[in-house]
């Protein structure tokens, strides 16, 4: 994480006074050209530090630099710690040890407050897994190579530059550069398969903004929810979404991507849920809960 790797270059420069970037691209795995511009972040947050080239050159803070820990707040002080603590629980490289620095440099206790498991319930370990693997990749900067479903149910396998890890709406998404399509692309961390962290490096950096792959068609659909699902309505939709009719069920007017999960989704509610409009996604609903149905008859 860079905000670590920044810390680190002011502890280890106080410490050894002059450090070459050589020494400190291969100390956290990234290439000269980021130290240098980690030397640029750190220099416009006013840190006294500069590089010098040519024999006995190399990155070195002014003689007198100390670091004041009054520069920050008692807020900003305790938003680094938390921020810092959320990070370790998700696997930050070394990220105990960083904490345990950085709570004694600030004088104070750490609090236990959150707990992080990528797993979901009865899934084993699988996705902390895939996450440790995907995250390994992004710090070191090194290509990965897996299979990949989309959301047709297409598997392909992908090799990808991974920039960042991303959550949203519940679940973690990589951003990176798909090299099959030359182009930037989300890949949902659970859908990825065999992930393999290759011994190439890449040196490309994220962007400020990523299109997210090419829009979808979308349906906007208004369904009809049994009370008994309320936790599951309260759980997945907006509260502005939703209208509660007078025998306690639940009207939800929801815009989804149209593909073959979004049938997938309805039918998960099972014999709780109605579609009320459009009427062809009630019909292609008929549809599917026949086939269904030829399952389970007797032969």
């Amino acid at each position: 994480m860079k905000i670590n790797r920044l810390f680190e270059i002011v502890y280890l420069l106080l410490e050894r006074k002059n450090v070459t970037a050589k020494e400190l691209a291969e100390k956290f795995e990234v290439s000269v050209r980021t130290i240098y511009r980690d030397v640029e972040i750190l220099s416009s947050a006013h840190i006294p530090i500069y590089a010098s080239k040519g024999k006995g050159g190399g990155i070195s803070l002014l003689e007198d630099f100390v670091l004041d820990k009054t520069l920050l707040s008692e807020e900003e002080q305790n938003q680094i710690l938390v921020a810092l603590q959320g990070m370790e629980k998700i696997g930050l490289q070394n990220g105990q040890a960083f904490l345990d620095k950085m709570s004694g440099f600030f004088q104070k206790s750490k609090t236990n407050w959150i707990e992080v498991d990528l797993s979901s319930w009865g899934n084993m370990d699988r996705k902390n897994q895939s996450f440790a693997l995907v995250k390994e990749a992004v710090l070191a900067r090194k290509v990965l190579q897996f299979v990949y479903f989309n959301s047709n149910g297409e598997e392909k396998m992908r090799t990808a530059e991974p920039l960042q890890i991303y959550f949203k709406d519940k679940a973690w998404y990589l951003k990176a550069f798909a090299r099959d399509r030359q182009d930037y692309r989300f890949f949902k961390i659970a859908r990825m398969r065999k992930i393999e962290v290759l011994e190439e490096n890449f040196e490309r950096e994220l962007p400020q903004t990523i299109q997210r792959e090419p829009a979808f068609k979308t349906v906007k659909l208004v369904l009809e929810i049994s009370r008994k699902m309320a936790y599951r309505v309260y759980d997945e939709f907006e509260q502005e979404a939703i209208t509660q009719k007078a025998n306690g069920d639940f009207l939800v007017k929801v815009e989804f991507p149209e593909n073959e999960w979004v049938y997938g989704y309805i039918l998960s509610f099972g014999e709780y849920v109605k579609v009320i409009s459009p009427e062809y996604v009630r019909t292609e609903i008929r549809r599917k809960l026949k086939r269904n149905l030829r399952n389970y008859l007797i032969i």
